[in-house]
């Protein structure tokens, strides 16, 4: 990276505390975040399973409301994703549990001001087709979006790296379904690390899509550890992300190489709640 992160950009940060703070509690994270500078915060799905009681989601929702920080960020239940499954957008026989994730998480945006929901495609499924897969993924996209525009709200499809099973992997894979989709609140998540590391060109990827991305995330590459790590001029590519209209939060999500608040040293603390 060239200079200080944040100097030659304007675009907000927003501390993804699924993967920051892993040092502490899921429930006492937002307060150090909010501790560390930060006001907005996002998170994958914050519960065990798909359908978690009104206690659970009472005492997640309390936690951010305490912090005092805004959630602009939620993934709906992507099943486990220790176990390497990656959402059940596409997943033949786990409709429900989509369809239970998507009423909890429209909820907690109700209750929380969230407008946009990671919507994780699937992994491809051995004995079903893909063509059975991308119609149900179609048909639950276009259900979660009509759901999330009725509370001003948009969804976004991130490809990712290291699954193999997963069948989106670059921007294009992403806005491909996009394209079939049609639909205005249906946006491109560009999580750079993930594009670099599947070979995507990150300056063609911002000059050809940045008007279909509704969310961007950063990591270093290689390692998804934090800026000036590895050999991606993140700063950089902020910088012609904005330069091409983007406007929205840049997502913090690297594993830190040491502890969280150590690891943001790339970034000033005057910059974290902007």
């Amino acid at each position: 990276m060239t200079g200080p992160a944040g100097e030659r950009h304007s675009l907000p940060y927003t501390a993804n505390l699924s993967i920051l703070f892993t040092e502490l509690p899921l429930l006492e994270r937002a307060q150090a975040a909010r501790a560390a500078g930060f006001t907005r915060v996002e998170y994958w799905w914050p519960f065990d399973g798909a359908d978690p009681s009104g206690e659970e989601v009472d005492r997640f929702a309390r936690s951010i409301e305490q912090a005092g920080v805004q959630l602009t960020g939620l993934n709906f239940y992507a099943g486990d994703m220790a176990a390497g499954e990656r959402g059940l957008v596409s997943w033949v026989g786990r409709e429900a549990e989509f369809a239970t994730s998507l009423t909890i998480a429209l909820g907690l945006a109700e209750r929380l001001g969230c407008r946009s929901f990671n919507a994780l495609y699937g992994n491809r499924i051995d004995g079903i087709a893909p063509s059975e897969q991308d119609d149900l993924a179609r048909t639950h996209l276009a259900t979660a979006a009509k759901a999330a525009d009725g509370i001003g709200a948009q969804l976004v499809l991130e490809p990712l790296s290291g699954t193999p099973a997963y069948p989106l992997k670059t921007a294009a894979d992403a806005v491909a379904v996009l394209d079939e989709l049609g639909l205005d609140n249906v946006r491109l998540l560009a999580d750079l690390y993930h594009l670099a590391v599947n070979g995507d060109d990150l300056d063609t990827v911002i000059a050809r899509y940045t008007p279909r991305t509704g969310h961007v995330q950063i990591a270093d590459a290689p390692g998804r550890h934090q800026p000036g790590t590895g050999e991606l001029d993140l700063e950089g590519h902020l910088e012609k992300l904005q330069a091409a209209g983007y406007a929205g939060e840049v997502g913090i999500e690297y594993k830190p190489d040491g502890s969280t608040v150590d690891s943001l040293a790339w970034l000033p603390y005057e910059r974290r709640g902007n």
